[in-house]
């Protein structure tokens, strides 16, 4: 075994990621160097190989070198307007040369110092979409680099992965950090799920990881596109195995919905008040697909079977205010609500959007982490205990044996991460929550164990959508 795992790795570990940084990787989930490195590419690009700017076709993404010939900024025809403009708009036109043709690169967002690298005589890498120009071939804002006097030109020597992001971090910004993260698995671990059994013959964990994020030239991109590639294949195994053990363990939650109700719930019957406060202070209207999914929520809630309901959305999607208007149905009847997040920088965020939400309505929110010590967190404690809070955010530290609940009808559990999902609830609320949702998925879980993203007998709501 090697060292530390990479789940207890946190990001800012990693060279260049700061406060700022941390903030902006937490917004697509990304906390643990194990977190980046299961966050794989949406497709990949072929920067390993030189094409003839003669020979480039519209529509083909391509790599291409040349000589400069020209960098203009400022039209010939009409001296009083400092940039040359087109359709209206400013803009940067550059013409670089390799022998074989002429290719025009266009800039609409550039500055002087864009202008001055590229001079003329200079020798440029450039990478983009080739189009079809008034003069010839054209690339609109392409990715460029000025060689300086090296003879050869600078080539990947793996596909370029395009990762999912988030404003404000850039491509290039998680292909470094993944570097990072890829070189720590010489060092440290990431967990086999995979029993000898079943892994055999195929890639290892880290073979695959760090074949999806670095691909080597020789590989068929069809493969990769398709998920017909070993790597990939390795990954989907493991998660049809996580499926299926999830599933597995949804058995009694199965027989409770096929008629062999062993539990009851107390049914929380339609009480709009605070939700219409609620809705009335936002400066937005909930979109169809939230409202659709709410709904879904109060019926399971009105009825006095316990509800497991799994929500579903992109990042941006609406999935917290879904929460939000689930926990007021609880709170409108007196009872207390449980939102459990795998981090605490997520819970922290989550707990500020509660209270912005909730104070104006006369709801406590609590807050319970592990790095909450001594007075403060008795203090919190006993708040949950007398029922003065009644919406409680935390990590696992909220399902504690020290930890009384005072009326627990709601438990919300942000899914964000498969491998951070623990039952952490079980065995240790001292009445079962009339409902639950796990979330990131919301999700509602109206029963004594949290519930499991996998389970068939968990209800799933229609996808949010995204933004």
């Amino acid at each position: 075994m090697k060292g530390r795992l990479l789940d207890a790795v946190p990001l800012s570990s990693l060279t260049g990621v700061g406060a700022a940084l941390s903030n902006k990787l937490a917004k697509i989930n990304l906390h643990t160097v194990q977190d980046l490195l299961l966050h794989l590419p949406l497709r990949y690009e072929d920067r390993t190989h030189l094409y003839p700017i003669g020979e480039l076709l519209p529509g083909v993404y391509a790599t291409v070198e040349g000589e400069v010939l020209n960098c203009r900024s400022q039209s010939s025809a009409d001296r009083r307007r400092r940039y040359i403009s087109f359709g209206g708009r400013r803009m940067m036109t550059c013409q670089i040369s390799d022998g074989s043709g002429i290719l025009t690169m266009r800039f609409f967002n550039f500055n002087a110092a864009m202008k001055n690298s590229l001079a003329t005589g200079r020798r440029v890498l450039a990478y983009g979409e080739a189009k079809r120009g008034k003069y010839g071939a054209e690339m609109i804002h392409p990715e460029y680099r000025v060689q300086g006097d090296l003879s050869t030109p600078e080539l990947q020597e793996t596909l370029t992965p395009v990762y999912p992001t988030t404003e404000g971090v850039k491509q290039a910004t998680l292909r470094k950090l993944t570097d990072q993260a890829l070189d720590l698995l010489d060092t440290c671990a990431i967990e086999e799920l995979l029993p000898p059994e079943l892994s055999q013959g195929m890639m290892t964990l880290p073979e695959a990881l760090r074949t999806l994020h670095r691909p080597p030239p020789t590989l068929q991109l069809s493969d990769l596109e398709t998920g017909q590639h070993p790597a990939q294949r390795r990954l989907i195994l493991e998660e049809l195995l996580a499926h299926n053990l999830s599933m597995s363990k949804g058995v009694a939650a199965l027989a409770l919905r096929a008629g062999a109700q062993r539990f009851h719930a107390q049914p929380l019957s339609a009480n709009d008040a605070l939700k219409n406060k609620l809705l009335a202070a936002l400066p937005f209207k909930p979109t169809g697909a939230q409202a659709r999914v709410v709904a879904e929520i109060e019926r399971d809630m009105a009825l006095d079977v316990p509800m497991m309901r799994l929500v579903q959305g992109d990042v941006g999607s609406g999935k917290t205010l879904v929460a939000a208007l689930a926990a007021l149905r609880a709170i409108a009847h007196g009872k207390q609500v449980a939102l459990m997040a795998p981090t605490e920088l997520l819970a922290e965020q989550h707990a500020n959007n509660f209270r912005n939400w909730f104070a104006p309505l006369g709801i406590e929110v609590g807050w319970l982490a592990g790095k909450q010590k001594g007075k403060a967190r008795l203090a919190q404690q006993e708040a949950i205990a007398s029922g003065q809070v009644q919406m409680i955010v935390g990590t696992h530290a909220i399902f504690q044996e020290q930890v009384q609940f005072n009326g627990l009808a709601l438990v919300i559990i942000d899914e964000q991460h498969r491998r951070l999902w623990r039952a952490s609830a079980s065995g240790v609320m001292g009445e079962r929550p009339a409902a639950g949702l796990p979330s990131a998925s919301v999700d509602h879980d109206r029963h004594a164990h949290p519930p499991h993203a996998g389970d068939d007998c968990v209800c799933r709501s229609r996808y949010l959508g995204d933004r």
